[in-house]
Protein backbone atom coordinates (compact mmCIF):
# COMPACT_ATOMS: atom_id res chain seq x y z
CA UNK A 1 0.00 0.00 0.00
CA UNK A 2 0.91 3.37 -1.00
CA UNK A 3 -0.35 6.11 1.51
CA UNK A 4 0.11 9.95 0.41
CA UNK A 5 -0.62 12.75 3.12
CA UNK A 6 -2.86 15.06 1.26
CA UNK A 7 -3.33 17.24 4.48
CA UNK A 8 -2.89 16.63 8.15
CA UNK A 9 -3.33 20.57 9.44
CA UNK A 10 -5.67 21.41 12.19
CA UNK A 11 -6.75 24.45 10.20
CA UNK A 12 -6.08 26.20 7.02
CA UNK A 13 -3.48 29.46 5.95
CA UNK A 14 -0.69 29.18 3.40
CA UNK A 15 0.78 27.05 0.80
CA UNK A 16 1.45 23.93 2.58
CA UNK A 17 -1.99 24.11 5.14
CA UNK A 18 -4.22 21.59 4.52
CA UNK A 19 -6.65 19.29 6.57
CA UNK A 20 -6.77 15.84 7.13
CA UNK A 21 -6.71 13.60 4.03
CA UNK A 22 -4.75 10.37 2.88
CA UNK A 23 -4.67 8.99 -0.20
CA UNK A 24 -4.24 5.60 -0.48
CA UNK A 25 -2.75 3.95 -3.73
CA UNK A 26 -4.86 5.38 -6.12
CA UNK A 27 -8.03 4.90 -5.25
CA UNK A 28 -8.67 5.06 -1.60
CA UNK A 29 -9.34 8.31 0.46
CA UNK A 30 -9.16 8.53 4.19
CA UNK A 31 -11.43 11.68 4.77
CA UNK A 32 -11.81 14.10 3.01
CA UNK A 33 -10.47 17.19 3.89
CA UNK A 34 -9.16 20.46 2.28
CA UNK A 35 -5.64 18.25 0.96
CA UNK A 36 -8.18 16.97 -1.47
CA UNK A 37 -8.16 19.47 -3.87
CA UNK A 38 -4.61 19.57 -4.31
CA UNK A 39 -5.40 16.56 -6.43
CA UNK A 40 -6.10 16.56 -10.49
CA UNK A 41 -9.39 15.96 -11.80
CA UNK A 42 -7.61 12.56 -13.08
CA UNK A 43 -6.72 12.13 -9.77
CA UNK A 44 -10.39 12.33 -8.29
CA UNK A 45 -12.37 10.76 -11.02
CA UNK A 46 -9.87 7.67 -9.65
CA UNK A 47 -10.80 7.56 -6.13
CA UNK A 48 -13.56 4.64 -5.51
CA UNK A 49 -13.49 4.38 -1.45
CA UNK A 50 -14.10 7.31 0.99
CA UNK A 51 -13.49 6.19 4.54
CA UNK A 52 -14.96 9.07 6.87
CA UNK A 53 -13.50 9.21 10.28
CA UNK A 54 -16.06 11.48 11.52
CA UNK A 55 -18.84 14.46 10.48
CA UNK A 56 -16.56 17.47 11.53
CA UNK A 57 -16.12 19.94 8.61
CA UNK A 58 -12.10 19.30 8.42
CA UNK A 59 -12.49 15.85 7.42
CA UNK A 60 -14.69 15.69 4.89
CA UNK A 61 -14.91 19.73 3.72
CA UNK A 62 -14.15 18.50 0.17
CA UNK A 63 -16.17 15.17 -0.51
CA UNK A 64 -19.33 17.35 -1.54
CA UNK A 65 -17.18 19.32 -4.15
CA UNK A 66 -15.29 16.22 -5.14
CA UNK A 67 -18.32 14.00 -5.91
CA UNK A 68 -19.89 17.26 -7.54
CA UNK A 69 -16.62 17.30 -9.92
CA UNK A 70 -15.94 13.84 -11.37
CA UNK A 71 -20.30 12.76 -11.39
CA UNK A 72 -19.87 13.25 -15.30
CA UNK A 73 -16.67 11.28 -15.73
CA UNK A 74 -17.24 8.08 -13.77
CA UNK A 75 -19.12 5.08 -14.42
CA UNK A 76 -19.78 3.71 -10.75
CA UNK A 77 -20.66 5.39 -7.73
CA UNK A 78 -18.28 6.58 -4.80
CA UNK A 79 -18.34 4.53 -2.03
CA UNK A 80 -18.47 6.60 1.48
CA UNK A 81 -17.67 4.10 4.33
CA UNK A 82 -18.61 5.47 7.52
CA UNK A 83 -20.47 4.45 10.92
CA UNK A 84 -24.19 4.98 10.58
CA UNK A 85 -24.41 7.33 12.91
CA UNK A 86 -21.58 9.43 11.04
CA UNK A 87 -23.58 8.76 7.79
CA UNK A 88 -27.05 10.29 9.06
CA UNK A 89 -25.01 13.52 10.21
CA UNK A 90 -23.63 13.23 6.35
CA UNK A 91 -26.95 12.80 4.90
CA UNK A 92 -28.87 15.11 6.89
CA UNK A 93 -26.67 18.13 7.00
CA UNK A 94 -24.50 17.67 3.91
CA UNK A 95 -26.16 16.45 0.83
CA UNK A 96 -29.95 17.58 2.09
CA UNK A 97 -30.00 19.33 -1.21
CA UNK A 98 -30.51 22.74 1.27
CA UNK A 99 -27.01 22.40 1.49
CA UNK A 100 -25.92 20.19 -1.56
CA UNK A 101 -26.98 17.99 -3.79
CA UNK A 102 -28.17 14.38 -2.42
CA UNK A 103 -25.69 12.29 -5.14
CA UNK A 104 -26.73 9.43 -3.50
CA UNK A 105 -30.05 10.37 -5.44
CA UNK A 106 -29.05 11.39 -8.31
CA UNK A 107 -27.98 8.94 -11.23
CA UNK A 108 -26.17 10.32 -14.58
CA UNK A 109 -26.33 6.89 -16.18
CA UNK A 110 -27.50 3.58 -14.69
CA UNK A 111 -26.36 3.80 -11.12
CA UNK A 112 -26.53 6.40 -7.93
CA UNK A 113 -22.83 8.95 -8.18
CA UNK A 114 -22.73 8.08 -4.78
CA UNK A 115 -23.83 5.30 -2.56
CA UNK A 116 -23.27 5.12 1.49
CA UNK A 117 -22.06 1.72 2.85
CA UNK A 118 -22.49 1.86 7.17
CA UNK A 119 -19.45 0.71 9.27
CA UNK A 120 -18.69 -0.18 13.15
CA UNK A 121 -16.16 -0.91 14.61
CA UNK A 122 -14.02 -3.63 14.52
CA UNK A 123 -15.07 -4.24 10.79
CA UNK A 124 -13.13 -4.72 8.17
CA UNK A 125 -13.89 -4.02 4.21
CA UNK A 126 -11.43 -6.29 1.88
CA UNK A 127 -10.37 -3.83 -1.10
CA UNK A 128 -8.27 -6.01 -3.93
CA UNK A 129 -6.04 -7.60 -1.10
CA UNK A 130 -5.89 -4.73 1.29
CA UNK A 131 -7.30 -4.74 4.34
CA UNK A 132 -9.27 -1.70 6.27
CA UNK A 133 -10.60 -2.14 9.61
CA UNK A 134 -12.38 0.51 11.61
CA UNK A 135 -10.87 0.35 15.48
CA UNK A 136 -12.23 2.42 18.06
CA UNK A 137 -11.94 6.32 18.93
CA UNK A 138 -13.09 8.73 21.04
CA UNK A 139 -14.45 12.55 19.78
CA UNK A 140 -17.44 14.93 21.05
CA UNK A 141 -19.24 13.19 17.81
CA UNK A 142 -19.54 9.26 16.85
CA UNK A 143 -15.87 8.51 15.31
CA UNK A 144 -13.20 5.41 14.35
CA UNK A 145 -9.98 5.67 13.02
CA UNK A 146 -8.48 3.21 10.59
CA UNK A 147 -5.78 0.23 10.09
CA UNK A 148 -4.94 -0.09 6.71
CA UNK A 149 -3.44 -3.49 6.14
CA UNK A 150 -0.72 -4.64 3.28
CA UNK A 151 -0.37 -7.43 4.37
CA UNK A 152 2.50 -6.98 4.68
CA UNK A 153 2.68 -4.09 7.24
CA UNK A 154 -0.35 -1.49 8.74
CA UNK A 155 -0.54 1.40 9.37
CA UNK A 156 -3.41 3.01 12.41
CA UNK A 157 -4.43 6.35 11.97
CA UNK A 158 -6.29 7.32 15.40
CA UNK A 159 -8.80 10.07 13.55
CA UNK A 160 -9.77 12.77 16.12
CA UNK A 161 -9.77 11.23 19.58
CA UNK A 162 -8.61 11.90 23.16
CA UNK A 163 -7.72 9.58 26.03
CA UNK A 164 -9.19 6.42 24.56
CA UNK A 165 -8.49 3.13 26.57
CA UNK A 166 -10.69 1.02 24.28
CA UNK A 167 -7.97 1.74 21.18
CA UNK A 168 -4.66 0.52 22.80
CA UNK A 169 -5.55 -2.99 22.95
CA UNK A 170 -6.64 -4.00 19.39
CA UNK A 171 -3.09 -1.68 18.12
CA UNK A 172 -1.24 -3.75 20.71
CA UNK A 173 -2.92 -6.60 19.04
CA UNK A 174 -1.70 -5.48 15.45
CA UNK A 175 1.28 -7.95 14.97
CA UNK A 176 2.48 -6.25 11.93
CA UNK A 177 2.22 -2.11 12.96
CA UNK A 178 4.48 -0.40 11.69
CA UNK A 179 3.17 3.25 11.76
CA UNK A 180 0.63 5.17 13.54
CA UNK A 181 -0.97 8.17 13.61
CA UNK A 182 -2.05 10.19 15.89
CA UNK A 183 -3.17 13.59 16.99
CA UNK A 184 -2.41 16.19 19.14
CA UNK A 185 -4.72 19.37 18.08
CA UNK A 186 -4.06 21.60 21.27
CA UNK A 187 -0.81 22.97 23.40
CA UNK A 188 -0.52 22.45 27.30
CA UNK A 189 -1.36 25.34 28.60
CA UNK A 190 -5.04 24.89 26.31
CA UNK A 191 -5.44 21.47 27.95
CA UNK A 192 -8.84 22.37 29.36
CA UNK A 193 -9.82 23.67 25.86
CA UNK A 194 -8.36 19.64 24.59
CA UNK A 195 -10.38 17.65 27.26
CA UNK A 196 -13.96 19.94 26.70
CA UNK A 197 -13.38 19.11 22.71
CA UNK A 198 -12.04 15.86 23.24
CA UNK A 199 -8.69 15.97 21.48
CA UNK A 200 -5.25 15.69 22.94
CA UNK A 201 -2.12 17.94 24.46
CA UNK A 202 0.70 16.95 24.36
CA UNK A 203 0.54 15.74 28.07
CA UNK A 204 -2.20 13.72 27.53
CA UNK A 205 -0.50 12.27 24.11
CA UNK A 206 2.45 11.30 26.65
CA UNK A 207 0.00 9.22 28.78
CA UNK A 208 -1.62 7.41 26.34
CA UNK A 209 1.72 6.95 24.06
CA UNK A 210 2.69 5.04 27.51
CA UNK A 211 0.22 2.52 26.41
CA UNK A 212 1.50 1.22 23.39
CA UNK A 213 3.83 -1.72 23.24
CA UNK A 214 5.05 -2.04 19.87
CA UNK A 215 8.56 0.42 18.47
CA UNK A 216 5.92 1.67 15.51
CA UNK A 217 7.15 4.81 14.06
CA UNK A 218 4.96 7.52 15.50
CA UNK A 219 3.61 10.58 13.77
CA UNK A 220 1.63 13.55 14.94
CA UNK A 221 -0.92 15.06 13.20
CA UNK A 222 -3.76 17.84 13.76
CA UNK A 223 -1.70 20.71 15.19
CA UNK A 224 -3.42 24.02 15.36
CA UNK A 225 -1.82 25.85 12.55
CA UNK A 226 -0.56 29.14 15.19
CA UNK A 227 0.96 26.64 17.57
CA UNK A 228 2.99 24.04 15.35
CA UNK A 229 6.40 25.12 16.55
CA UNK A 230 4.98 25.35 20.90
CA UNK A 231 2.95 21.97 20.26
CA UNK A 232 6.07 19.93 18.77
CA UNK A 233 8.27 21.28 21.40
CA UNK A 234 5.93 20.12 24.62
CA UNK A 235 5.96 17.00 22.75
CA UNK A 236 9.47 16.62 22.56
CA UNK A 237 9.18 17.09 26.11
CA UNK A 238 6.35 14.81 27.60
CA UNK A 239 7.21 11.90 25.20
CA UNK A 240 10.91 12.21 23.68
CA UNK A 241 11.49 8.65 24.79
CA UNK A 242 9.08 7.49 21.67
CA UNK A 243 10.52 9.97 19.06
CA UNK A 244 7.61 11.16 17.47
CA UNK A 245 7.74 12.98 14.63
CA UNK A 246 5.43 15.97 12.80
CA UNK A 247 3.04 14.26 9.89
CA UNK A 248 3.76 16.44 6.56
CA UNK A 249 1.83 17.11 3.87
CA UNK A 250 2.73 14.87 0.59
CA UNK A 251 4.64 12.59 3.03
CA UNK A 252 4.70 9.07 1.41
CA UNK A 253 4.41 5.76 3.89
CA UNK A 254 4.57 2.64 1.66
CA UNK A 255 4.58 -1.10 3.30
Amino acid sequence: MKVRILGCSGGIGGEHLRTTSMLVDHDILIDAGTGVADLSLAELALIDHVFITHSHLDHLAALPLMIDSVADLRVAPVTVYATAETLEIIQNHIFNWAIWPDFSEISIREAAVMQYRAIRVGQTIELAERTITAVPAEHTVPAVGYQLDSGAASLVFTGDTTVNDAFWPVVNAIANLRYLIIETAFSNQEKRLAVMSKHLCPSLLGDELAKLTSDAGIYITHLKPGQIDLIMGEIEQCAGDVKPKMLQKDQIFEF
